[in-house]
């Protein structure tokens, strides 16, 4: 395995966990592909016609601002990294004031150092 690309991918990942906490938008779509892919369930519960699938920076920039401005507390602890040379599968704890936390599961899908896809899994 490669060890760089794993460690450049752990960096991700970390600076990937800074800005969502930050709610800092513009560092977090720093860290994805023009063309980025996300899933994730509670997409498919807010905006029933994305099927839980929006594609390109100007979607997740309205999606995340959105997350952003709806649940002004929300962060997330880091429980756990499994990182190969093409993903990193993160868990970590959601939390928002006034809901019960919840364990996430994420996988993003790297390549040439910019998140191309990430994925969302909960129950």
């Amino acid at each position: 395995m490669n060890n760089d690309l794993q460690q450049q991918n752990i960096e991700i990942a970390t600076k990937w966990f800074q800005a969502f906490n930050d709610h800092n938008l513009e560092q977090l779509l720093a860290l994805y592909h023009d063309e980025a892919e996300h899933y994730s369930p509670k997409l498919k519960v807010r905006q029933p016609e994305t099927n839980g699938l929006v594609k390109g920076k100007a979607a997740l920039r309205a999606w995340w601002q959105d997350s952003f401005n709806r649940l002004p507390t929300l962060s997330y602890r880091p429980t756990t990294f499994t990182v190969n040379e093409q993903r990193v599968f993160m868990e970590y704890v959601r939390s928002v004031e006034n809901e019960v936390d919840m364990l996430v599961g994420e996988v993003l899908e790297i390549a040439d150092g910019l998140i191309v896809a990430s994925r969302v899994y909960h129950g």
